[in-house]
C-alpha cells in the first residue's frame, strides 16, 4: 500500500550515447523519465559541521518493479533535490502485491 499511496518522484533512465571521442558512455536520459510513487527510507547521513566537508545524505527507494532502464548511470529527482543511484537496483521477487525494485539513492551536493 506505501508504494502505491507514496510519495512522487521522477526517475531519468538510462542511455547509451558516443560522445565526441567515439566513446560509447553511459548517461541519464533527460527525456521521458519514469514518474513513480515510492517509499522512502533513510539509511544513513552525516551534517556537514564545518565549511569544506562533505555532506552525505542516502537514502533507500522503494518502487514498483515495472520500470525498466535504471541502473547506477540514472538520476532520481524527488523532494525538489537531484539524487544520484549509489547501488545497483535490487529486484525483490514474490508475488505481484509484493515484488519491487529497492534504489539507494545518494542527494548531489
Amino acid at each position: 500500500m506505501q508504494r502505491r499511496r507514496g510519495q512522487r518522484a521522477l526517475i531519468y533512465k538510462t542511455t547509451s550515447n558516443t560522445d565526441n571521442r567515439g566513446n560509447h558512455v553511459l548517461t541519464a536520459d533527460d527525456d521521458g523519465p519514469h514518474q513513480v510513487r515510492a517509499v522512502f527510507i533513510p539509511q544513513r547521513s552525516a551534517r556537514a559541521e564545518v565549511p569544506g566537508q562533505a555532506q552525505i545524505n542516502v537514502t533507500r527507494m522503494l518502487v514498483n518493479a515495472d520500470i525498466e532502464d535504471v541502473d547506477l548511470w540514472s538520476r532520481v529527482e524527488w523532494a525538489g533535490r537531484m539524487w544520484d543511484v549509489v547501488t545497483p537496483p535490487a529486484l525483490h521477487h514474490g508475488s505481484r502485491r509484493v515484488r519491487h525494485w529497492s534504489i539507494d539513492i545518494r542527494q548531489r551536493p
